[in-house]
């Protein structure tokens, strides 16, 4: 009998704020242990919380970037359960009424679109953090109280692949609207994954088996590449799956049983008695709707179509907001936008990369790149001598033009000239001269680059090709 996998996801996003969920902490990483708290993120008695209007926002934002509906009507619960982490022993949530929901993402995997149905996009709090010593623990309470977005969506990912591409392309929308800078290594982004499998073609749910606590998108597609077929070789051997939460071993590269459903936690939700309903106006909705962007995937496809880039090239583009924006303040002028971005990406970028600057850092203007492009495109200088000039363009900030002129770069043209050179290099080398005439038209790359060696990289290549050809054909 042939399975197949049915996933769900719950990726759990710490928002871009500058405090915290209910007080005035700063949300900020790398702070010394339990410094950034208070009586309110520590859950003393007698303190009440204060909604962030920011954190709710950005939940607004995320929702509209993720097609969601904003709901009219928001309220807060408690979910109760005892973990050292928690300083309230329970956790601040949206559980029947939440700010948003019923939304899609769509993105690219496997060379096609596809698209995942976003069940709900609530906002609740983040827990502290443990660390295990040789001989004891300790709790960080820094990031207890920050805002955290968990993004659940329905049972559409089919393959451990489709789950890594979706997760990655939530990531970019969520960077590019400035919801969330989501850095995996700061804790940011955390992911709980259901999976279930079943006959191919049934319509029924296998058993859902839940793997906790994912910290890398790596991790969650190893995790699915075991238990896909763990899950199939159980029901192969006429055996039952059973309802239960496992933990993913990084290390073994196994999924392990945590707890089994019995065993699982009764939460107890009820409404949160300290915080008021959120109802949203048609103008605090508006005001958010005002931050949408343009998301990465409609800024892929245009980009290809507006300025006829190859697809890697918008790749590369949409993964560096910042150089794309530079692209684009010079595409509309460009009259090649290929070569400008041909420039841009291989090698501006490579010049920031070496010496550790940025955009802002640029010495000289954006339009010096067009420039540059019409000097090759004009023939006056060759590729070769505009790798040159751009070097000197980088380091020192002068016009393109200005540099030519000053070293004298302006490509030679003139046929006589070409032609003596031309003739220096057939004389020199007599056997490649020999070998062109006897078929081997590799010989002919070797005498241009004699040609161009005696003209000092200054002879237009194309007449060098031509004039070498006549004269070996004649």
């Amino acid at each position: 009998m042939e399975y197949e996998a049915v996933i769900g996801l719950e990726t759990h996003v710490q928002l871009k704020t500058r405090s915290k969920m209910w007080c005035g902490c700063a949300n900020e990483y790398g702070a010394p242990p339990n410094t950034n708290v208070c009586p309110v993120c520590l859950g003393l008695p007698g303190v009440l919380p204060v909604a962030n209007e920011e954190a709710l926002r950005r939940t607004a934002l995320a929702g509209y970037l993720l097609n969601c509906a904003i709901c009219d009507y928001a309220k807060f619960d408690r979910k109760n359960y005892f973990y050292p982490d928690m300083p309230k022993n329970y956790q601040i949530t949206q559980y029947d009424k939440p700010s948003t929901s019923a939304g899609m993402v769509e993105f690219e995997t496997g060379g096609v679109i596809e698209r995942v149905r976003i069940t709900r996009a609530h906002l609740e709090e983040d827990v502290g953090k443990s660390f295990h010593f040789d001989r004891n623990s300790g709790l960080d309470f820094n990031r207890a109280g920050v805002p955290l977005l968990e993004i659940v969506t329905e049972p559409d990912i089919t393959s451990p692949q489709m789950a890594y591409d979706y997760l990655n392309a939530l990531k970019d929308i969520l960077i590019y609207g400035g919801v969330s800078d989501c850095d995996m290594e700061k804790g940011m982004v955390r992911c709980d994954v259901n999976i279930s499998v079943r006959p191919r073609g049934q319509t029924t749910l296998g058993m859902k088996i839940e793997i906790k606590n994912m910290n890398s998108f790596s991790g969650v597609r190893k995790a699915l590449e075991y238990e896909i077929p763990r899950q199939i070789d159980v029901l192969t051997r006429g055996e039952k799956l059973y309802q239960e939460t496992r933990r993913w071993d990084d290390i073994a590269g196994i999924t392990e049983t945590m707890r089994t459903k019995e065993q699982a936690h009764d939460y107890r939700y009820f409404p949160e008695p300290d915080l008021m309903p959120f109802a949203p106006t048609e103008a605090w909705k508006a005001e958010v709707r005002a931050m949408v962007v343009e998301l990465p995937l409609a800024k892929k496809r245009r980009l290809e179509r507006q300025y006829q880039l190859p697809a890697s090239d918008a790749e590369t583009f949409i993964n560096d907001v910042s150089l794309c924006d530079y692209f684009e303040t010079l595409a509309g002028r460009a009259k090649n936008p290929k070569a400008a971005a041909n420039w841009i990406i291989n090698n501006l970028r490579a010049k920031l990369t070496e010496s550790h600057a940025t955009l802002g850092d640029l010495k000289f203007a954006p339009d010096s790149i067009l420039e540059l492009i019409d000097l090759v495109d004009s023939g006056k200088i060759s590729g070769k001598i505009a790798q040159d000039v751009f070097t000197d363009m980088f380091a020192t900030g002068s016009n393109p033009r200005d540099i030519v002129e000053k070293k004298g770069l302006l490509q030679v043209s003139d046929t006589g000239a070409i032609e003596e050179f031309c003739d220096e290099a057939i004389a020199a080398n007599p056997r490649s001269a020999a070998d062109f005439k006897a078929g081997k038209s590799a010989a002919l790359n070797f005498l241009k680059g004699q040609v161009m060696k005696l003209s000092k990289g200054k002879a237009n290549p194309n007449l060098v090709g031509d004039i070498l050809a006549k004269k070996l054909q004649a």
